[in-house]
């Protein structure tokens, strides 16, 4: 067997390494810029939220535990006083009294609201395209109305000497609505901020609604029909189901917007006469500018937005149970 000198043996070719993917090449600084651009860009969004929105929260928490008034205001030598301004709350029997009107003032709007709303939504249904477009836009037109203009409206509406109001019913006999004061009634001025709010409000929900409205399948209403279901049956059988998740939005925010509900209030009747309108939102700034004692008023902020949650929470409990239950 022949030997074989491996010195004279050519060797053997080194491999070359294999050539890497365009795709798997590291990241340049060139790409990481640009994976950044997205978040540059809402960066200023971001950070005006949070200083308009986080931070007047938190800073009325910190003053709701300082005993802060006027000099402190100046002076900002605030100091930290513990629970005290929240115990000076809750001892105060108008607080409570504020408390109770409050929930009647939210109850009694969000009630009108839901049932007018969720007419109107029906209403539009069923009209045809021009009558359709007509209320839809006068929907819109009224909910586009500032809020202190349409106040306003409301004041001159119900004047005592130059309000329509009392000449359209004077004219129809009833003499006693002579210059009748409205404002200077407690319940006749809560009855016209419950009427403000629910016009202001109801636009939002009808739209809403029958945006929904729309998204029901036509085959379900045929079948409750041909199974000899009402008008009353449909709607509890097919079109509340279907629209459950609806209802609790616009039921949620309306319950948000009337429970803060503070500029038709202040403009119309600053929380008079006496504290007939007094809810907790005029309640705060009624107590921290009467006597500069803006850290109870402070607290009453936080105890309102403690109240909102508790009443949010609550209500979204009671509906997903319910929503448990039927499946």
């Amino acid at each position: 067997m022949p030997v074989v000198d491996q010195r004279s043996a050519p060797p053997a070719p080194r491999r070359r390494p294999a050539p890497r993917p365009a795709g798997r090449k590291g990241p340049s600084p060139r790409g990481r810029v640009h994976d950044l651009w997205p978040y540059a860009l809402i960066a200023p969004a971001v950070g005006g939220m949070l200083y308009l929105l986080v931070y007047p929260l938190v800073r009325a928490v910190l003053i709701s535990f300082q005993d802060f008034r006027l000099r402190q205001l100046i002076a900002g030598d605030a100091e930290f006083v513990g629970l005290r301004n929240y115990r000076t709350l809750l001892s105060d029997p108008r607080f409570w009294e504020v408390v109770r009107r409050t929930f009647l003032f939210m109850a009694i709007n969000v009630v009108l609201i839901m049932v007018i709303a969720t007419l109107v939504a029906l209403m539009v249904e069923r009209l045809g395209r021009i009558g359709r477009t007509v209320v839809l836009c006068s929907l819109v037109l009224a909910w586009a109305m500032p809020v202190v203009a349409a106040t306003t409206v409301f004041q001159w509406l119900f004047h005592s000497e130059f309000g329509i109001v009392n000449r359209s019913l004077t004219s129809l006999g009833l003499d006693s609505f002579d210059r009748y004061p409205w404002f200077a009634n407690g319940t006749a001025a809560f009855a016209i901020l419950v009427t403000l709010i629910v016009w202001q409000s109801v636009p939002f929900a009808a739209i809403t609604l029958y945006s929904a409205l729309t998204t029901v399948p036509l085959e379900l209403y045929e079948s409750a029909r041909l199974d000899g279901a009402g008008a009353g049956r449909v709607f509890r059988s097919v079109t509340f189901p279907m629209l459950r998740p609806i209802f609790l939005l616009v039921i949620s925010l309306e319950v948000i917007w009337t429970f803060k509900a503070f500029v038709q209030i202040w403009v119309m009747t600053r929380g008079g006469p006496g504290d007939a309108t007094t809810i907790l939102p005029v309640y705060a700034v009624q107590t921290a500018l009467s006597g500069q004692r803006y850290d109870l008023g402070s607290a009453a902020s936080m105890v309102t937005v403690v109240l909102m949650s508790g009443v949010l929470v609550l209500y979204f409990r009671q509906m997903l149970r319910q929503e448990d239950e039927t499946r």
